[in-house]
């Protein structure tokens, strides 16, 4: 077995995106090579409305596959094919943009206000750019929830973990997305296929992820320095996202407070990438096709 080590750390930064959500983004809009099949990571969340309540209006997707997942509060969505649907607090949203869709995303505060979701972006091969666009919803009950022994909860959003497969299926990346919970203290290695590119996102507690030359309660840095001495929340805590180098293998040990993190890992594409905001194809050719589609009204196909 080989623990796959820490490549880089990143902390997730400040963004407004939509009409002025305030949201951190893990990556996107750049060399994303390393994340490859994902294009992007946002993390949006707040305690006041003003901070999200603008929401996402009406906006072009082509190319891609978007995945919503809501932690807390609502999100209400509509398209211009006439799907109208809320997504909850545990819900999960996976759509394939395909050939393209008009959509938008509108939060809602629970009953004290706050709001807390993830949306990812997996790109889509060139044989499926253009494929009809489709949802997949996922209420929080359907999505397998394990308890390991020592008290470590896994929710299996998409993929097979432990034994249990998540809803989602029929995605072209193949992917995992898991939420993980380590309790304080505990040390847990989770099996990682080696022909993915993966990374984790913590959005609670604090801990550390290590290579397979740290022993139990010894702490390393991204370098492989040894800094046991240093406190398990100086490592990675809040939006902190862990880019992993390869191997089949994931060790994390958890901080005094344990630590909740997303687990996610696809086959990577290796194919050229043309970006336009939310539309993304294989060449600036098809980027103009896309924009020509959009001004002459036949981006719906």
């Amino acid at each position: 077995m080989s623990i796959r080590a820490v490549s880089k750390v990143i902390s997730a930064q400040p963004t407004l995106e939509g009409a002025g959500v305030k949201l951190h983004r893990g990556f996107g809009f750049g060399n994303t090579a390393d994340f490859d099949p994902f294009l992007l990571f946002d993390d949006f969340r707040g305690e006041k409305p003003p901070d999200y309540k603008a929401g996402f209006p009406w906006h072009p997707h082509r190319g891609i596959e978007t995945i919503t997942y809501v932690l807390a509060g609502t999100v209400h969505h509509g398209d211009s094919l006439g799907n109208v649907g809320a997504l909850k607090a545990g819900d999960v949203q996976w759509m394939t943009a395909g050939s393209g869709i008009i959509h938008q995303e509108m939060p809602e505060g629970d009953d004290q206000g706050r709001m807390h979701g993830f949306q990812l972006w997996a790109n889509l091969p060139k044989s499926l750019k253009m494929t009809a666009p489709r949802y997949q919803e996922v209420t929080a009950n359907d999505i397998p929830d394990i308890v390991d022994d020592d008290g470590t909860r896994v929710k299996v959003v998409v993929g097979t973990f432990w034994g249990k497969k998540g809803p989602v299926d029929g995605i072209a990346a193949d992917p995992v997305y898991l939420d993980v919970s380590v309790p304080p203290g505990k040390r847990k290695t989770l099996p990682v296929e080696t022909t993915r590119h993966a990374f984790a996102y913590v959005f609670a507690g604090s801990g550390s992820f290590r290579d397979a030359s740290a022993p139990q309660g010894v702490l390393t840095d991204t370098t492989g320095t040894d800094i046991d001495d240093k406190p398990v929340l100086d490592l990675t805590g809040n939006r902190s996202l862990i880019l992993f180098d390869r191997g089949d293998e994931v060790t994390v040990q958890a901080g005094p407070e344990g630590i909740r993190f997303l687990l996610v890992s696809g086959k990577p594409l290796g194919e050229p990438i043309a970006w336009h905001g939310p539309i993304v194809m294989n060449t600036q050719a098809e980027i103009q096709d896309a924009l020509y589609d959009l001004r002459s009204g036949t981006f719906i196909k």
